[in-house]
């Protein structure tokens, strides 16, 4: 990843627009980023993030409103970041969501998030997204991490990393996890563990079915279950088997015996009933032929009514042909008498056939005629539609007429007034440039006076301190020298304890000591010294330090005097007031010429178009009158005409449809009188052919013959009567002369309860046998099932308990328990433990070099103090210091060693998670903060140190501090300044 450009606006503390030339700062290698604190420096790194993932890094992430609060309120805040990724240029411009004024009223309405993903290609921006989920997964996938590994590998927080270096197991757990995504990990140690209940659940269900055959088979034998695996009850159940086997054999002789008796018992009583039955059924045969000799009479009469209905039923078509024509005669007259009754006074009751048809045509004939008027009455209507039509146009036009009138009268006196209103508005625009300098000027001499109280006192502030830092500074000095005097003293009465008389003296050489130094007490020592040195030129720095903020502040406060003059600030203000409120008092006058040239262009159009239009109006209106006076003289002809043809009827189609349903009644009564002669002729015609066939067969009238006839079913049941009487008469006489009924009538009748007493007897001894031995054959076979389907209980429940057992260690292993695994780690504690020890590798190579060899960090994969539960361990850090060969806590190291180290664990988790990401290219790199607490040697080292990035991997670094040296190390610099209005940023390279 390489960054271009980064564009900024109304977006945290820069209220403007600001611009980012990442590719000026890219090809120094390393640049700084710089300015005062609160000025805006770690916002260019959310930028970045919000343009790249749309979210920003940290706890500043929970600060919903992104928008600047120094901007304007319609100002839509905005980033925009181009960027190289994999070889392919992009540029993301995104928006959050903000409160905007509202375009009409008072209050303000949401603007929602917006992203639009763009790139470069065939030399244009191609539109690649402008959805949130596309956008983000697109840079995901191209930077192969997303936005939380991103913050820690890009952006480098050292405040993070300093946590996290001195952080407990499970906090950096938490880390490590965001980074490296070893969720798969857990997602195995829960999968087998879900695996290990799954496969005990699988198995204990197989040996409950396996127990629960063996439960049945101990049912069946009467025995009780013992406390078996499967495979021993399969055992059990095949021996209980055996015995029921035993017991099956010696019932079966016994059962075969009382089956014999039995049998024997039962062939005795069917024989005896068989005798019976038949001494029964001869009985019945005497007592049948009694009584079809008393019904003799009964089949005579029978035979009579058959004969008598075959004669009729030759008869009968023509009694129902003659009924069916004295029906229709009936209906035919029925009719006749209704239509004679809707006639009503129009003729005769006697009218015959031939009146009514004349009486039809004559009205026929009037018909023809009256519709010959109906075209008249279509075009009466129409005329009259026609009438209402030209009556509504003339309204308009005489609306309009008078419409036109009007403005051609009020339009000169508007077009005097807008003239006027242009002069006007002209005179304005001519004063507006004299107004926006006037502003100008004293929005200029405002914020001077302001800064020139504030310099004043913070001038005032700055002298006090620095005189305090001069009389610092002497009293220092003098500390200083009392010390130096106290030691001398002090060191020349130590050597004067060593004089001794003619011994030559160490300092002068000579043999005589006439007064040598004597010490009251113990003087300061060297390290006194030392520090008194040290306050006295840290004293001397603080005065250097305020004296130049002195001078500085006393030159910033005369520009500002020459700026603004002597006149007090709420002068100015009112000043800046008033030329704000003519500037008001001017605006939009430029856009008021414009309105009212196009107005006045507008009004001249309508005046000429509204001239024309008066003239074509008039000469419409006449033409109109004309039109309506000839159609009406053309109605009232029509309408004459209309009223001497439809006579005394309401209208002309009433009296049409009188007439028309006039002589349609005629018609058909007509028509119905000619059917009912004919029906009449043709029912006396059927009557006395009915009545002669009567006679030939034999009966008196044809009402005799229509008494005596049957109908189908009635024939079918007199002739089912007769042979009946003739088959129970066969039966009869055939059941009399069979030879075994009559030699079974001269037999005794048989004892049939004594011998069903016998069979019951014999039954009940071979049931109560064959149940003994049914009994112990089913307990037998129940058991040879139950025995078999245990079997195949228990070599299904065989692998299933293997299978369990090899889940449960593998999940003990997995899961830490010390029972499985010896360092008690989880699985994902181990993956996170090795992509820790790869961290430390590669931050041990920058630390080296950076501590000057003295500090290392070593992994631990202890359990650490106060971790609960097992699987907890293989996280610890500890650092090696070189100098005493002695472990320690990352918590004892100083401010600068803390920077060095985190630093170099940060450098070296950027490169784990790189390649973790598939070896995604990191072009640029930025680290924030931390450098104030390095000597000057360490900042050598790890400046050297991020050369080294630049220069071996061709990263370009990018630097966030404000400590002063930076500032001349490092001449490619992002320069962030802050002021009562926003900030800003410019580039220096």
């Amino acid at each position: 990843m390489r960054l271009h450009a980064l564009t900024i606006t109304a977006f945290g503390p820069y209220a403007g627009t600001e611009t980012v030339d990442f590719e000026a700062l890219s090809d120094a290698g390393l640049f700084l980023i710089n300015g005062p604190t609160g000025a805006g420096k770690t916002s260019v790194l959310d930028a970045v993030c919000f343009a790249l993932y749309g979210r920003v890094p940290s706890v500043r992430n929970d600060a919903k409103d992104l928008r600047s609060q120094h901007a304007p309120p319609d100002r839509a805040p905005e980033v925009v970041l181009d960027v190289t990724i994999r070889g392919r240029r992009f540029k993301v411009t995104r928006s959050p969501k903000w409160e905007r004024p509202k375009r009409r009223g008072q209050g303000t309405t949401e603007e929602k998030a917006k992203v639009l993903l763009q790139e470069w290609r065939g030399g244009a921006w191609e539109t690649w997204s402008t959805r949130f989920d596309e956008a983000g997964q697109l840079v995901t996938d191209l930077l192969g991490m997303s936005a939380e590994q991103f913050c820690q590998v890009v952006l480098l927080p050292q405040g993070d990393f300093a946590a996290f270096l001195r952080a407990g197991a499970e906090d950096r757990r938490a880390v490590l996890e965001k980074l490296f995504a070893t969720e798969v990990f857990a997602q195995v140690e829960t999968w087998l563990t879900e695996r290990r209940r799954e496969s005990g659940r699988a198995a204990d269900e197989l040996r409950l079915a396996a127990e629960s055959v063996a439960d049945r088979a101990a049912e069946a034998a009467g025995a009780a279950r013992p406390e078996l695996t499967p495979p021993a009850l399969a055992a059990w159940v095949i021996e209980l088997s055996g015995h029921a086997a035993d017991f099956a054999s010696a019932t079966a002789a016994g059962a075969a015996e009382a089956g014999a008796a039995r049998d024997a018992a039962r062939t005795l009583l069917d024989d005896a009933r068989a005798v019976a039955d038949r001494q029964e059924r001869h009985a019945d045969a005497l007592r049948r032929s009694a009584e079809l000799a008393a019904r003799a009479d009964e089949r005579t009469g029978l035979t009579g009514r058959m004969r008598a209905a075959e004669r009729a039923g030759r008869v009968l078509p023509r009694l129902q042909t003659a009924a069916a024509r004295a029906a229709r005669r009936d209906e035919v007259a029925a009719v006749v008498n209704r239509r004679r009754a809707a006639l009503g006074g129009l003729l005769p009751d006697d009218a015959d056939a031939d009146l009514m048809r004349k009486e039809e045509r004559a009205r026929r004939d009037e018909l023809v005629e009256l519709a010959q008027r109906r075209e008249d009455e279509t075009r009466l209507t129409a005329i009259g539609a026609e009438l209402r039509t030209l009556a509504d146009e003339a309204d308009d036009l005489e609306t309009r007429e008078a419409e036109l009138a009007l403005f051609l009268t009020d339009s000169p006196a508007h077009r005097d007034l807008l003239r006027a209103q242009l002069d006007q508005a002209r005179t304005r625009a001519a004063a507006l440039p004299a107004a926006d300098a006037a502003v100008a000027e004293a929005t200029a001499r405002l914020e001077a006076a302001r800064r020139r109280d504030a310099l004043a006192a913070s001038l005032a502030e700055a002298e006090a301190a620095h005189r305090a830092a001069v009389d610092e500074a002497q009293t220092a000095r003098d500390v200083v020298q009392e010390i130096r005097q106290a030691r001398l003293e002090g060191m020349a009465a130590s050597l004067a304890k060593e004089l001794a008389e003619g011994e030559p003296c160490r300092v002068c050489g000579s043999a005589s000591h006439p007064s040598p130094a004597h010490a009251e007490a113990d003087g300061p020592g060297e390290k006194a010294e030392a520090e008194a040195a040290a306050a006295y030129d840290a004293a001397l720095a603080r005065r250097e330090e305020t004296g130049n903020t002195v001078t500085r502040l006393a030159a910033e406060l005369d520009a500002a005097r020459d700026r603004a003059g002597s006149s007090p600030e709420p002068e100015l203000a009112s000043a800046l007031a008033a030329a704000e409120d003519d500037l008001t008092g001017l605006a939009g006058a430029e856009a008021d010429i414009a309105r009212i040239e196009d107005e006045l262009r507008h009004v001249d159009a309508e005046f000429d178009e509204a001239r024309d239009r008066h003239g074509e109006v008039q000469t419409a209106l006449a033409a109109l009158q004309t039109q309506r006076t000839t159609l009406t003289a053309e109605a009232g002809r029509l309408r004459a005409r209309i009223d001497a043809a439809r006579g005394d009827d309401p209208t002309l189609e009433a009296r049409i449809r009188r007439l028309d349903h006039e002589a349609a009644l005629l018609r058909d009564t007509a028509a119905a009188t000619e059917q009912l002669r004919a029906a009449a002729e043709e029912a006396e015609t059927a009557s006395d052919e009915a009545s002669a066939a009567a006679a030939v067969e034999g009966f008196d009238s044809a009402e005799s013959a229509r008494a005596a006839a049957l109908d189908d079913p009635a024939r079918q049941e007199l002739a089912r009567r007769v042979k009946a009487y003739d088959d129970e008469e066969a039966r009869v006489a055939a059941l009399l002369d069979d030879p075994s009924l009559r030699a079974a009538a001269a037999e005794p009748p048989p004892d049939l309860a004594a011998l069903e007493a016998a069979l019951r007897t014999a039954e009940e001894h071979h049931q109560s046998v064959a149940s003994a031995r049914d009994r112990f054959a089913d307990r037998r076979s129940r058991l040879v099932t139950l025995a078999g389907e245990l079997h195949a209980r228990a070599a299904e429940w065989r692998p299933a308990a293997e299978h369990h057992a090899l889940a449960a260690r593998v999940a003990a292993l997995t899961s830490g328990d010390p029972t499985a695994n010896r360092t008690r780690m989880r699985l994902s504690a181990y993956v996170l433990a090795a992509r820790l020890e790869q961290v430390v590798a590669a931050a041990n190579e920058r630390l080296a070099r950076m501590s000057g060899a003295r500090y290392s960090l070593e992994h631990t994969v202890d359990k650490a103090a106060g971790s609960r539960g097992h699987g907890t361990g293989g996280l610890g850090l500890r650092v090696i210091d070189g100098w005493t060969g002695r472990h320690r806590e990352p918590g004892t190291l100083s401010g600068g060693e803390t920077f060095i180290t985190s630093l170099s664990l940060a450098l070296g988790l950027a490169d784990v998670v790189t390649a973790e990401a598939g070896g995604t290219e990191i072009g640029t790199l930025f680290v924030d903060e931390g450098f104030g607490t390095l000597d000057e040697d360490t900042l050598d080292e790890v400046m050297g140190v991020l050369d080294g990035l630049r220069d071996d991997d061709g990263r370009v670094v990018g630097i966030v501090s404000h400590v002063a040296e930076l500032r001349t190390r490092i001449p490619a610099q992002l320069r962030v300044a802050k002021t009562r209005t926003g900030s800003t940023l410019t580039v220096t390279t």
